[in-house]
């Protein structure tokens, strides 16, 4: 049984401000050392469950941010950035269940901690198949695409609101409930690692009956932008059609291709806007 855990900082219990996401610094060192106990705290469920193999994709900033040593299980670890498949690196039709941890919400939806979509500077709003999303919309293409159920997500309580469209039965764990973008009430990370250590063992010993991302195909990904520079400069990437003055789209029946003509939009905007 071989699960793939893509974990990201901003919905990790305790974590309520960017200086604990971005290096270098004390508040970062306690971010990072908070997510790793999250990470393991997944890899030892699913252990428990019955998994025999773990990736770790680093999802998060400069996808850098653990110490591989330290991994549970003797994880495999990715990490580092231009990555072809950004969040979703090293998934694979080998992989028999997917791992959303410390996932966030959407730029668009309500007030989340530290909400953004993959780059709060250029996107504004994502939908799928006509569906806000998050994140883990977007990412649960190449789920669907490497036919691999979603069993596991952890994050605030609007994190879990998003993903329900697309991941009915995946087992989920609320570690924080959101107040304002910077601000929440949040579990101690020891009940909140307990939570999503039983969760994660619970999702491997439930994979048989958990189905396949909810996405309707032919999937339609439309990507609204900051600006209308932003948009032409999105629209010369293969797949993405620009839509509006400030929106793109990206559509078609295999889901791999719409996630990568994704990724490319993303790159190639952050970019054009210097960052």
């Amino acid at each position: 049984m071989k699960i793939f855990i893509s974990f990201d900082m901003e919905g990790v219990a305790g974590i309520v401000d960017w200086s604990q996401c971005t290096a270098p610094g004390q508040p970062y060192e306690e971010g990072r050392a908070l997510l790793l106990g999250e990470v393991n705290a997944a890899i030892d469920g699913a252990l428990a469950g019955g998994a025999t193999e773990i990736v770790c994709n680093d999802s998060h900033g400069r996808m850098n941010n653990l110490n591989p040593a330290s991994l549970h299980g003797r994880a495999t670890y990715i990490a580092g950035r231009h990555k072809p498949m950004y969040m979703m690196e090293g998934m694979d039709q080998s992989v028999d269940a997917v791992f959303f941890v410390g996932y966030h919400g959407s730029i668009s939806g309500e007030s989340s901690v530290l909400s953004h979509t993959y780059n709060p500077s250029v996107v504004s709003k994502t939908e799928l198949n006509g569906t806000e999303c998050g994140e883990s919309g977007i990412n649960a293409l190449v789920a669907l695409g490497c036919r691999a159920p979603v069993a596991l997500i952890t994050g605030d309580q609007q994190t879990i609101t998003q993903a329900g469209p697309f991941f009915k039965d995946a087992e989920t764990v609320v570690v924080k409930q959101s107040i304002t973008r910077f601000s929440a009430t949040q579990l101690h990370p020891l009940d909140a690692r307990e939570k999503i250590a039983a969760a994660a063992a619970a999702a491997v010993r439930r994979v048989a009956g958990i189905p396949l991302p909810a996405i309707t195909l032919p999937a339609r990904l439309d990507v609204h932008l900051q600006t209308a520079d932003m948009a032409q400069v999105a629209s010369w990437v293969k797949g993405a059609e620009r839509t509006g003055t400030r929106t793109v789209r990206m559509d078609g029946d295999d889901p791999l291709a719409v996630f990568r003509s994704f990724v490319g939009v993303t790159y190639i905007t952050r970019v054009a806007e210097g960052r």
